[in-house]
């Protein structure tokens, strides 16, 4: 396949400093899945992180458990991209549980009722994460041809919930061309509207107000900015690194988190840039970022902490391996290193340790999660689900 390499190179360096600040709280087109490798033994940490020292803990980002006999809180949801399922994990013992929503889940959105919304390739899948069942699957409006499985399939992808719980957004897929933004009534369990984006919108996010929601468009090099109320689109451009090489370059937007602080979205890219836009002027600013590998999953903290997965090198004689780098708002960085591929990352309710899923979106994907005490850099793999995406804490 081809790979776009970028012009020129940014400094490694970590950024000196001890980090004072605590936690709040696809790449180029071609062919897709293979074979797993068979996860390490769980609780067996391997190489602390390099660089600076560690943030320590404190207060984790609000999450809501399920309703009344639901899961113990701190449970993980994990997407199932592998399989037909989600399933349901305990930090220390592995899954507990699975429950089927629809063919190769990929995203999840956790609401504060304890529901759980899907994005499988056949429809929006909810699931009750209480009683541990599914309630529907909402199918898409939008044609995205046969059900199939795989990095290409059609169907939803990124998925995210208004701050009422009111509506879901989702970005659905269209194989071969541009996608589209459905809008989910979560009561009624109908989509009632779609908006066009762009090409495999990878990720939605929502503004902490809820007036504006943003799909994330990894193959046209773009981010949709969608107002909820009109639901009128603008296209924002985000390519530090240009877009030459098309539907073939490696250097393509993947995730994006919104800061708390002012509403920008923040995508990390090869642990070189980040872009941070202002979705309301279409501007970005580029930030030099230390981890100097290929970035999917992120999430960010209630201070504005920022977590970057690092899915490992595009050319292994110039990149470094796959890693979780936390990056605090003033741009100082801890680069954990991490065995194997990982595609998203949560983060744990008290702050102190981060959940990173090895479903990757390419090859080289493992069937578990890697678990990251932010405070030591050590790590453990722990065995569970399939192909693991999207995840998210009960």
């Amino acid at each position: 396949m081809t790979k776009s390499r970028r012009p020129s190179r940014t400094a490694r360096a970590l950024l000196p400093g001890a980090v004072a600040a605590v936690l709040l709280t696809g790449c180029a087109q071609g062919s897709g899945s293979g074979a797993a490798p068979g996860p390490a033994a769980a609780g067996v940490p391997s190489s602390p992180a390099t660089g600076s020292p560690a943030p320590g803990p404190a207060a984790a980002v609000p999450s809501s458990p399920g309703s009344g006999g639901g899961p113990a809180p701190g449970t993980l949801l994990v997407a199932d991209f592998g399989s037909d399922t989600v399933t349901f994990v305990d930090p220390a013992r592995g899954a507990t549980g699975s429950v089927e929503v629809g063919t190769a889940p990929y995203g999840l959105a956790l609401g504060a009722d304890g529901r759980a919304w899907v994005a499988t390739a056949e429809g929006v899948a909810v699931v009750d994460t209480a009683a541990r069942k599914r309630l529907a699957l909402i199918p898409y409006r939008t044609d995205t041809g046969p059900v199939t499985t795989g990095e290409y399939r059609g169907g939803g992808m990124g998925i995210a919930l208004a701050p009422d719980g009111r509506r879901a957004y989702v970005g659905v897929n269209v194989p071969g061309g541009n996608g589209a933004l459905e809008v989910v009534d979560t009561a009624a369990l109908r989509v009632t509207d779609a908006v066009p984006v762009g090409r495999r919108p990878f990720d939605v996010d929502v503004s902490g107000d809820g007036a504006e929601v943003y799909a994330t468009n990894h193959d046209s090099f773009d981010v949709t900015v969608v107002a909820a109320g009109t639901l009128e689109a603008r296209r924002v451009e985000v390519a530090p690194y240009g877009t030459e090489g098309g539907l073939g370059s490696w250097l393509k937007p993947h995730y994006a988190a919104v800061r708390p602080s002012d509403g920008r979205l923040l995508l990390p890219f090869e642990g070189e840039r980040l872009a941070v836009v202002d979705p309301r002027t279409g501007r970005t600013g580029i930030e030099p970022m230390t981890a100097n590998t290929h970035q999917h999953g992120v999430a960010v903290t209630a201070d504005g902490t920022l977590l970057a997965v690092g899915t490992g090198p595009i050319d292994p004689d110039a990149d470094r391996g796959p890693s979780l780098t936390v990056r605090t708002p003033d741009g100082r960085e801890r680069v954990y290193p991490l065995e194997g591929p990982h595609e998203d990352v949560a983060v744990s309710r008290d702050g102190r340790t981060a959940y990173v899923t090895g479903g990757f979106t390419r090859d080289g994907y493992w069937d578990g999660l890697t678990v990251v005490d932010l405070a030591s850099g050590d790590t453990r793999r722990l065995a569970a689900g399939s192909r693991p995406l999207g995840i998210a804490v009960l």
